[in-house]
């Protein structure tokens, strides 16, 4: 049996009741930052894991993982608004960096411990990429899901990049949305505009295993029409886009290992198939940096969290060290 980590509905409240607001922490600089906690309670717990979302999604993310392996390992999961998200306080001030640490603040508010697991996943990646660089003492490993790509790290060699169409879609949003932001607001609302739910259903975004999976997901609910048309949402996806995708204060392919043999394990795990991410610069990052565990699903896509028995797959290679040889990168490709 599976638990899937998304939001309780044992309850229903009447419209006269007062909507049940989520628990949140105060960080040093007065946001505030929302939460939830799953799996077994965090005093029994011998694996604290902390997930983070990505583009358009909230703490109420799909993460499906088996019962019984959440009780064998006692796992507990804290998920999180990042800043702007669902209930959680928009920070002005966003980077690279202070992603790292609201996730540090986050953890020791709640006192889960000097150490702790991240998981990131799509955009959510960014922010692992910068706990890696600015909080790495504070990890005790690591995974981070089809992660997404920035075409501006100097690592990247021109002849692997020069012609991906998806750095020239990327480099036009950017400058859109950078200098035109309420062009873009305009643009992305109009009625002739084409609507996530006609997106989701497009080849040229998923495989065909996503497009099966979002058959029995929600799908993006943050990117709908209605939700764009208000301000605040519209400017907390592209502030995060922008601090995703504009200049880093380091080049994550500069990264050194700073974890003691056998005492800690960094994974990242992309689709063959992804039309988000290219595979081919997965496969680059992981050759400059040895130490990273990279794995390959060869028929996913981008949505590899609602695949069934990915996440489990995850856990036990981030937790237990365990390798599936399906998903190893083949050398003929």
């Amino acid at each position: 049996m599976a638990t899937q980590l998304h939001a309780s509905q044992e309850t229903v409240d009447s419209p006269e009741d007062p909507p049940v607001k989520p628990p949140r922490v105060k960080l040093s600089d007065g946001r505030h930052l929302a939460y939830r906690e799953r799996g077994v309670p965090k005093a029994k717990s011998n694996c604290k894991i902390i997930i983070v979302h990505g583009f358009g999604s909230s703490k109420e993310m799909n993460f499906q993982v088996p019962q019984e392996l959440i009780e064998e390992l006692g796992i507990y999961f804290l998920l999180y608004d990042r800043a702007g998200y669902g209930e959680s306080d928009p920070n002005p001030r966003r980077s690279v960096k202070s992603e790292a640490f609201d996730i540090q603040e986050l953890a020791d508010q709640l006192q889960i411990g000097p150490k702790f697991y991240v998981i990131g996943v799509s955009m959510g990646s960014y922010p692992i990429w910068s706990c890696l660089n600015y909080i790495p003492e504070r990890l005790a490993g690591v995974a981070m899901v089809v992660p997404v790509i920035n075409y501006r790290w100097p690592s990247f060699p021109d002849n692997l990049t020069g012609e991906d169409y998806r750095r020239t879609l990327v480099k036009l949003l950017y400058w859109i949305a950078k200098y035109t932001p309420g062009l873009l607001h305009w643009w992305v609302t109009q009625k002739w505009f084409p609507s996530p739910s006609v997106m989701e259903k497009k080849p040229v975004f998923f495989n065909n295993r996503d497009l099966e999976a979002l058959k029995k997901t929600e799908g993006f609910p943050m990117l709908t029409k209605e939700r764009l048309r208000e301000r605040c949402v519209f400017d907390t996806l592209r502030n995060d886009f922008l601090v995703c995708y504009g200049d880093w204060d380091f080049d994550p392919m500069e990264l050194s290992n700073q974890f003691p043999p056998n005492e800690s394990s960094v994974h990242i795990w992309q689709g063959y198939e992804d039309k988000i991410v290219p595979f081919e610069l997965q496969r680059y990052i992981s050759r400059k940096l040895p130490w990273i565990q990279y794995h390959e699903i060869p028929d996913g896509g981008h949505l590899l969290v609602h695949y069934h028995g990915l996440c489990e797959a995850i856990l036990r290679a981030m937790l237990l060290g365990e390798e599936h040889l399906l998903y190893r990168p083949s050398a003929d490709n």
